[in-house]
């Protein structure tokens, strides 16, 4: 009796119809997002740089940015509205960086319901807490329209933005890093500006970012409780849409998103690698 061989099996064409196998991929989530994104940022970004260039007589020109950089009101007001917002975002820094600390050092479990009472505002109608918060300044300080009750407005205003991301980064920082750093003999303070601190800059140049940018462009704020004291560049766009000035809004809109994507280089260069190179190792 003779043993039947196998027939032989074509290996390559095997492997050919498994590598034809279809397979889903984590990355086709990815899809919706992307569309979404053309659809409303990309697309509406091209139609706001389409007229920032189209001139008076309907053809290419720069005249609507030569406009801009040939009045120097215009652009002490974009300077203005940066130091404005620059402001802003340092007190919103100053007043929440504490207050995470407290939120995420402590031991309550309902902490992040305590961080949820500070977020609450965001979900109210931004005119209406404005409005609300003015009526408050007259009745209890007598405090009307100027800079200070603008001021107190947008940090009111843009004060979550900088606690939420602030906790976050708190609230997730690894706690045997600080008791690391005791144990190797750092104070309290050389704990927070050797450990903590360089830790929680992405959180902090997160928030610093959510604070600034829109600061920069925004006018409802700062005409409803700031008036002709508060003329930001949000209000000088919003006066030349009013006045059907297209292509100069356009223009003044595209210079401040060039603004705005500078911002956000600036603090991508000053986050990256700061974890690593001035973290727990500075300590050690």
């Amino acid at each position: 009796m003779t043993d039947v061989e196998p027939p032989l099996v074509d290996k390559a064409a095997a492997f050919k119809r498994v590598r034809r196998k279809p397979q889903f991929r984590r990355s086709y989530f990815s899809f919706p997002y992307i569309a979404i994104s053309i659809i409303f940022v990309v697309v509406p970004l091209c139609i706001l740089l389409g007229f920032a260039f189209i001139g008076p007589d309907d053809t290419f020109s720069f005249d609507n940015f030569a406009y801009f950089f040939s009045h120097g009101e215009n652009i002490l007001t974009m300077l203005y509205s940066m130091g404005v917002a620059a402001l802003t975002t340092i007190i919103c820094l100053a007043v929440a960086y504490p207050l995470a600390m407290c939120l995420a050092s402590s031991r309550i479990n309902k902490s992040a319901l305590l961080v949820l009472m500070f977020i609450l505002p965001m979900w109210v109608n931004s005119l209406l807490r404005t409005y609300a918060l003015q009526n408050l300044l007259i009745d209890l300080f007598g405090m009307q329209r100027g800079f200070g009750a603008a001021l107190i407005g947008l940090v009111y205003d843009f004060f979550p933005f900088m606690l939420l991301p602030l906790y976050t980064s708190l609230a997730n920082m690894d706690r045997s890093l600080t008791e690391a750093a005791h144990d190797l003999g750092a104070g309290a303070f050389s704990t927070f500006f050797r450990v903590r601190l360089p830790l929680s800059l992405p959180g902090i140049m997160s928030g610093v970012t959510m604070v600034f940018m829109p600061t920069m462009s925004t006018f409802s704020v700062t005409e409803i409780m700031g008036g002709a004291d508060t003329y930001m560049v949000g209000s000088m766009i919003n006066e030349l849409i009013n006045g059907g000035d297209w292509g100069g809004s356009a223009a003044f809109s595209f210079i401040l998103l060039i603004l705005v994507a500078g911002t956000m280089a600036i603090s991508n260069f000053v986050t990256k690698g700061k974890v690593e190179t001035e973290g727990l190792g500075g300590v050690l």
